[in-house]
């Protein structure tokens, strides 16, 4: 009886060291927003792609926190394989959900369970997800959360209600079109909830 719980008891422990593996691959990126008249994209880095919750938690507690960002800089977690860009073929028919807030804690907060529920996949349409963005602004900090398909309107408000829920928010929040957004800056948003 003794050995049989000894050998359970290294099994654990053996377990306990192995790392657990996510379902897919996700990169953070980085990036300053340019100058006004400057390309866009400049200044956007491919920093570090994992796929272990242990690589995931080494790395937010010493590096990825928006609050610890300069005004105009963004953090990006995308799904590898997706660049945080219109243009990319995964983002090109696409939107997302904005949140804005006024205090770094709230957007470390809000940043921290998103990527918890991102990876841990707690979206039902986690397919339709390609990633988020911190930015980090003067006046309000803002959240984004991209998505592939746009006009598929039943997915993006189930996302949005989801998203909702996670980050804890009462105000509505809004969904752009990429699309939309790439003819207008003043874009009026597609969805809400």
């Amino acid at each position: 009886m003794a050995s049989e719980v000894a050998t359970e008891a290294s099994v654990e422990a053996a377990a306990e060291k192995q790392p657990q593996k996510l379902e897919r691959k996700w990169t953070f990126w980085f990036d300053k927003q340019n100058k006004p008249g400057a390309a866009w994209g400049t200044h956007l880095r491919n920093v570090y792609t994992f796929d272990t919750v242990q690589d995931f938690w080494r790395l937010h507690d010493q590096i990825f926190r928006p609050s610890k960002l300069p005004i105009n800089y963004d953090f990006h977690l995308f799904k590898t394989g997706i660049e945080p860009k219109w243009e990319d073929p995964e983002n090109a028919n696409g939107g997302k959900w904005s949140v804005t807030c006024n205090r770094k804690a709230s957007l470390d907060t809000m940043w921290l369970d998103t990527l918890m529920a991102l990876i841990g996949e707690q979206f039902d349409e986690t397919d339709e997800i390609c990633g988020v963005v911190a930015s980090v602004r003067q006046r309000l900090d803002k959240l984004s959360l991209w998505t592939k398909n746009a006009s598929n309107e039943a997915a993006q408000m189930s996302i949005g209600r989801k998203w909702k829920e996670i980050v804890d928010v009462n105000d509505k929040i809004d969904y752009s079109f990429h699309d939309d957004s790439k003819r207008d800056r003043s874009t009026k948003s597609r969805y809400t909830v």
